[in-house]
């Protein structure tokens, strides 16, 4: 069976394995992200030493990377945007490379093997300190023509009907913004608090959570709602650690259902479903990026 290895580069770790081609993790390991390009080329090149027999190397990344390697935009690891990252990792190692950025690689491990195996039309969305994701269509990543497809925290939405002002997506309705404004208004260090606490909360009663979990809710909503209309996709997929949460879904769908009845002529209710994979999800879609690109080259 082939087997590929793959990485998975964050700000903090850096997590990777051995994946088969049967879509299972053979091996899997961690290690804390280096704080330099060369630690991070001898990382690879360590493992990649020990595993000669993989038909090639993946790699999940954020920032906008590009079909020649380079990483465009900034993120928490610096020295990986400039130069030629593909270049530099096959000036260490001999076998095939592949990159590609972290949200579309869990799109692609979706599409793969997770949520929306076997369809065409995926709109994948990742919510944490901020929002991304990955759009497929026909199964096929789109990139776009900025390396910009799946951007959607930069999304305008209109967050007060009476004075009509517009603000970022990501700014009013990730994770860490619900955290924000609940620490404002319990006048709280907001490093005490997370996403999933205060969805706990509200479930156990607390006004002020209730509201901000609400209001996330319906922000949320009003997103999803404009992705449906503008691409029109078979499935939407929410994926980062709010995902987790079991009540999550139904409280999306409360809120689009309100959204519907006020707009008749919407007719279309979008279907919402939670990501398959987390933690691993990068790593597998890497590599079925891999898959495809090596199966193109024949």
């Amino acid at each position: 069976m082939n087997k590929y290895i793959s990485f998975d580069i964050g700000g903090t770790f850096i997590k990777y394995g051995i994946i088969g081609a049967d879509k299972n993790i053979l091996e899997h390991y961690k290690i804390k992200t280096p704080g330099t390009l060369d630690g991070l080329l001898e990382i690879i090149y360590t493992f990649t030493e020990l595993h000669q027999d993989a038909q090639g190397i993946a790699i999940s990344s954020p920032g906008a990377v590009s079909d020649k390697g380079i990483i465009y935009g900034s993120s928490a690891i610096s020295y990986i945007h400039g130069p030629n990252i593909k270049e530099r990792i096959a000036s260490v190692v001999t076998m095939p490379i592949y990159i590609e950025n972290d949200a579309n690689c869990a799109g692609y491990a979706e599409v793969w093997a997770g949520a929306a195996k076997d369809k065409k039309d995926v709109l994948v969305m990742t919510i944490g300190t901020g929002i991304g994701g990955a759009i497929m269509k026909n199964g096929e990543l789109h990139k776009g023509a900025n390396l910009h497809g799946g951007e959607f925290g930069f999304m305008l939405l209109n967050s007060n009907d009476h004075e009509m002002k517009a603000d970022e997506w990501v700014r009013m309705d990730s994770t860490l913004s619900m955290v924000r404004k609940v620490s404002k208004r319990k006048n709280i260090d907001p490093d005490s608090l997370s996403g999933e606490e205060i969805f706990t909360l509200a479930a156990s009663g607390d006004q002020v959570c209730l509201e901000a979990v609400d209001e996330f809710s319906r922000l949320l909503a009003i997103g999803l709602f404009n992705l449906q209309y503008i691409y029109d996709p078979e499935i939407i997929l929410i994926g980062g650690g709010i995902s987790a949460r079991e009540d999550l879904v139904e409280r999306i769908y409360e809120q689009l259902d309100k959204i519907l009845d006020s707009f008749p002529q919407a007719t279309i209710r979008p279907v919402i479903e939670t990501c398959q994979f987390r933690q691993n999800a990068n790593l597998l879609g890497a590599v079925y990026g891999l898959i495809r690109e090596l199966a193109s080259d024949v």
